[in-house]
């Protein structure tokens, strides 16, 4: 039995108040179904800025009525400290991933990208220091990493940045600090390496990767490479970025007051990514014909990266559940079944 199993066993005794930001996103609705399977009591807040409702009706779709009578979702905003404060009301677990993600996007506008990437992740942090929650987890990025060239990543080396995006992610880790050292209120950041899975967007401006191809398999377009398809990886399912938040949030003092690569510990180059998408889809019935249209590299980007997750095993229990091919057939059966 993994440690995450036995935190599990014991949130199905005990229910607890939970909350999720961003809750109708990618990351945020698949913590919400997880959460709501063990019987918790969670609350989410969204803008809808980049979440997207249907992924909440999917949630309830796929739970029992009883579970689903344990979620309440509140409209509001991070940048709105009375919206941060409202839905700290009463919570025990801070889960905080609401930001406007993307580097692309935060080069377009670097503004919107640091009002709500700072200014609400401090909106979070004051609310939730001034309810008393149990814990405080964010979503931390690997873009922290920035130029720094060693492989795998390890969590005490960093770069410069290379994106107002990751500047902004950065930023959040040094607030963090700061009311550790001031407030004596404890978090935990999580590096995340190129989270995909089920409920990921695939057509909005700034798409990821993955959706963007299976999206493009589904529908016999075109698949573009930027750079000569080198570039690597370490692609990393949603679900193990759930059981790194659920652990991080029960995770003792000692663990706490850090940062941590959540990732599967393992790279693949776009060209072997775009052959296992193409066989996956191949072997359920969907055969795509297309070769991959190569382009110029994208500005912002790194050539590579590989996370060491040692720290996360260690101090969390944290053991990845799903590696890339595990991950990859899921998202894409679940694609297949939603399209």
């Amino acid at each position: 039995m993994t440690n995450f199993n036995k935190v599990e066993n014991k949130l199905n005794e005990v229910q607890h108040t939970w909350l999720v930001t961003g809750v109708a996103g990618f990351i945020g609705s698949n913590l919400l179904k997880k959460l709501l399977n063990l019987n918790q009591k969670v609350i989410g807040l969204d803008n809808f800025t980049t979440g997207d409702k249907n992924n909440l009706y999917k949630v309830q779709n796929s739970i029992s009525k009883l579970y689903w009578k344990n979620f309440t979702l509140l409209t509001g905003d991070i940048c709105n400290f009375e919206d941060c404060k409202l839905a700290c009301k009463g919570v025990e677990y801070v889960l905080h991933q609401a930001a406007l993600g993307s580097v692309p996007r935060s080069l377009a506008d670097p503004i919107a990208t640091n009002i709500n990437n700072i200014n609400g992740f401090l909106n979070m942090l004051i609310a939730s220091r001034d309810a008393k929650v149990s814990s405080f987890t964010y979503a931390a990025s690997s873009s922290t990493y920035g130029d720094h060239p060693d492989l795998p990543k390890v969590e005490s080396k960093i770069g410069k940045p290379l994106s107002p995006y990751a500047v902004t992610k950065y930023v959040n880790e040094l607030y963090a600090d700061v009311f550790a050292s001031n407030f004596d209120f404890k978090s935990i950041g999580l590096r995340y390496f190129n989270i995909y899975g089920p409920h990921q967007d695939p057509l909005g401006a700034y798409a990821a990767v993955i959706p963007i191809w299976i999206n493009s398999m589904l529908n016999d377009k075109e698949i573009y490479i930027n750079g000569n398809g080198d570039t690597s990886r370490d692609f990393t399912f949603v679900d193990n970025a759930v059981q790194a938040n659920i652990l991080s949030a029960v995770a003792n003092d000692e663990a706490k007051n850090e940062v941590y690569n959540i990732a599967c510990g393992s790279r693949i180059s776009l060209v072997e990514m775009f052959e296992i998408l193409r066989d996956v889809f191949g072997s359920h019935g969907q055969l795509y014909s297309q070769d991959p249209v190569f382009r110029n590299f994208r500005k912002g980007d790194v050539l590579h990266s590989l996370a060491d997750i040692s720290k996360a095993k260690d101090k969390l229990g944290y053991v990845p559940t799903h590696d890339f091919h595990q991950g990859i057939t899921e998202t894409i059966e679940w694609f297949l079944k939603n399209k």
